[in-house]
């Protein structure tokens, strides 16, 4: 009986893994084989961070209406409007939401990418209404939550690394 070396083993090894990938047996991850880019891993960790600040962001505004109400002014004859206090029980809310949202994406949640999309969905389009009482903050913010739901739509099907 022969001895076999690590070798021996590395190479029938690889002719196994080999046959199973052809076979289709081997999980890629849903994307193919490909290997996520550095570029898309640090653009969902970057997004996941702006969530968070920009929560942070949503938080002190929500605060501010509601406590103080006169800070913001309102643009006569828009369209939509709404009262300030309002608004900042809105702001409020999502800025909380941003917060976990941001928090569960940079764990490396695939659920957390969905619904961090959803919220700076609604994030932006409450910025878009937000417009006549604070028009460039709120066009930052927007400019801001499309960045984050560019960044989380594109990474793909596979985990975040978790930090």
């Amino acid at each position: 009986m022969t001895e076999r070396t690590s070798t021996d083993w590395d190479r029938d090894q690889a002719e196994r893994l080999d046959r199973a990938d052809r076979a289709g047996r081997i999980d890629r991850g849903g994307r193919g084989g490909r290997e996520v880019s550095g570029w898309a891993v640090g653009g969902a960790v970057f997004a996941a961070v702006l969530m968070m600040i920009t929560g942070l962001f949503h938080v002190f505004a929500g605060l501010t209406a509601i406590i103080k109400d006169q800070f913001f002014v309102s643009t006569p004859n828009y369209l939509l409007t709404f009262d300030v206090t309002w608004w900042g029980w809105i702001h409020l809310g999502l800025g909380a939401l941003l917060l976990v949202a941001g928090y569960f994406v940079l764990r490396g949640n695939v659920w957390a990418r969905a619904f961090g999309i959803l919220i700076a969905s609604l994030s932006a389009i409450g910025n878009f209404l937000f417009i006549p009482h604070y028009p460039f903050w709120s066009l930052l913010m927007i400019g801001i939550d499309v960045f984050v739901i560019w960044a989380l739509a594109t990474y793909g099907s596979r985990r975040a690394p978790a930090y």
